[in-house]
């Protein structure tokens, strides 16, 4: 969408089988994790944009999707941030999320050197707002809210 000041993304709600939810820590800000997401290619359809991060990010290729925003959440990046990424292109991302569920074992998931987290781990989704960036907190809580029937629940077999 030409002159949008958001830039068009996706972000995954990896859960395992008992409920927990994968977060990477981000390389660039120790003291910060977050769920793998990334931007939609041109083209791209949302959904096909879920899976290719989520395996660029997590190394992950089995999962099903489970639920899907019904819109799109956005943040706006801190003023100090604007101008260094993107090329000073977007004021922040709208994003469209999916719940997924991982269906491969854990081995599959690999973060692998030179990506962009540098460790991972499976959490309560209730503790997500506590361990990412100050300004993408209030959409995870938003996030949170709209899949609140997923969390915390074991895989039904």
């Amino acid at each position: 969408m030409p002159g949008d000041l958001y830039r068009p993304a996706v972000g995954i709600l990896l859960l395992n089988p008992l409920g927990k939810a994968f977060v990477g820590q981000r390389i660039d800000t120790a003291d910060a994790w977050q769920l793998p997401q990334g931007g939609i290619d041109a083209g791209e359809d949302p959904e096909a944009a879920a899976f290719r991060e989520l395996r660029e990010e997590t190394g992950v290729a089995q999962a099903e999707v489970l639920a899907s925003s019904r819109g799109w959440l956005r943040y706006d990046l801190p003023d100090a941030l604007t101008g260094n990424l993107w090329k000073g292109r977007y004021r922040g991302q709208r994003q469209k999320w999916f719940a997924m569920r991982h269906t491969g074992p854990e081995s599959e998931i690999d973060i692998g050197p030179g990506g962009e987290f540098s460790a991972w781990r499976w959490v309560s989704p209730h503790e997500l707002p506590h361990l990412i960036v100050p300004f993408k907190r209030a959409m995870y809580v938003e996030l949170l809210a709209e899949f609140a029937e997923l969390l915390d629940r074991p895989a039904e077999n």
